[in-house]
């Protein structure tokens, strides 16, 4: 049966283009159409939609008020984001992912634009990826806080028995659709302390990494940027790697240094987080922590099989019922790769404790 999609957008032409690229492809139907956010929220709070397409500058309500009313009136809705490809629209995106929508497109300016393959392509894989996934769940302020709360004893834990985490350790992560607001529960519950470095591979386009890299940085007590070309690794860092580009680590003198590379699509992403860890193979860390959280595909399965080889690894995949979409750290599970799989909440605590805490 096709898939329901709700289409909003305030441009005619606009909805018109997106519905019949919608209608070309039999996975979907387009159910319904509105003009603004208010027409929109009374269709969600009237029917059940499989999909919803979401226009951001809209009259008399926008996407992200829209998105903010779902949440208040507890209303699920698998959301795609049309957005701009410019530095403010990535803002804007950020704050939608954080709002509860599950990935996004750039929707070309032009409607005549949108009409191309290569956009057809994206938004219709874009598309079946979000209609498929899980419905949001609204979180609690309470759960935040008690995530918090145990993550803070994790420390103190970590700090009394540091010694069972001795030598060189370093963290690599790998997510992709639904991880921007994943690695909200993750990063920010990690401490300026954390005897490693952390680098981070989410798949998204050039401008968005340094923009997520931002608002965690802001509310995480470790440091967090957008790695550039040839910065040192340090301890209780993370380092999201550019949009755009591969990240690689290299190793000399006994500093290591990120690096990238504009190698093709490796499983259809830039970056891809093979990359990131099959350049730890010739690294000397005594320990290296992967984790791979929600995202479809399989993007760092070979990178880890190919790195476990050569060194000494612990891979950490996020469990079925807390993804957004349950692709790669399944198939990290279905290779008998996962040493521990866990749900979002534990995941902090997990690296925590896998490396530790500097005295």
């Amino acid at each position: 049966m096709a898939k329901k999609i709700l289409v909003v957008d305030d441009s005619a032409l606009m909805r018109r283009v997106l519905c019949d690229i919608i209608e070309s492809d039999e996975r979907f139907q387009v159910a319904a159409r509105a003009t603004n956010g208010i027409e929109a929220f009374d269709l969600l709070s009237r029917n059940q939609y499989d999909a919803v397409v979401l226009d951001v500058n809209m009259p008399k309500m926008n996407g992200l008020q829209l998105l903010e009313r779902l949440q208040k009136f507890k209303i699920p809705a698998r959301v795609l984001m049309a957005s701009t490809d410019t530095r403010e629209g990535a803002k804007t995106t950020l704050d939608a992912l954080e709002l509860g929508a599950l990935d996004f497109v750039h929707k070309p300016d032009s409607a005549v634009d949108c009409r191309v393959d290569s956009f057809k392509r994206t938004f219709l894989r874009t598309l079946d990826v979000v209609a498929n996934s899980s419905l949001p769940v609204f979180d609690a302020a309470e759960k935040t806080l008690e995530i918090k709360k145990t993550a803070t004893k994790m420390v103190d834990f970590a700090k009394k028995f540091s010694e069972n985490t001795p030598g060189t350790k370093i963290v690599a992560i790998a997510s992709s659709t639904g991880g921007p607001k994943a690695l909200h529960n993750v990063i920010p519950n990690l401490p300026a302390e954390l005897d490693a470095p952390v680098l981070l591979v989410q798949h998204m386009p050039k401008g968005f990494t340094a923009s997520l890299a931002e608002r965690l940085n802001d509310i995480s007590p470790i440091g967090v940027k957008e790695a550039q070309e040839g910065d040192e690794l340090q301890k209780g860092m993370v380092y999201i790697a550019m949009g755009g580009l591969h990240m690689v680590v290299r190793h000399a003198g006994g500093r290591y240094t990120i690096h990238y590379t504009d190698e093709p699509n490796r499983e259809g992403v830039k970056p891809c987080a093979n990359y990131m860890y099959e350049s730890l193979s010739d690294s000397s860390f005594d320990k290296i922590v992967c984790v791979v959280m929600t995202g479809m595909g399989a993007d760092g399965t070979e990178g880890i099989k190919n790195l476990e080889a050569k060194r000494k690894v612990h891979v950490i995949a996020q469990d079925q019922a807390t993804c957004t979409v349950y692709g790669m750290p399944k198939s990290i599970v279905n290779a008998g790769m996962a040493d521990q799989v866990v749900p979002l909440d534990q995941i902090a605590q997990e690296i925590i404790l896998n490396v530790g805490v500097s005295r």
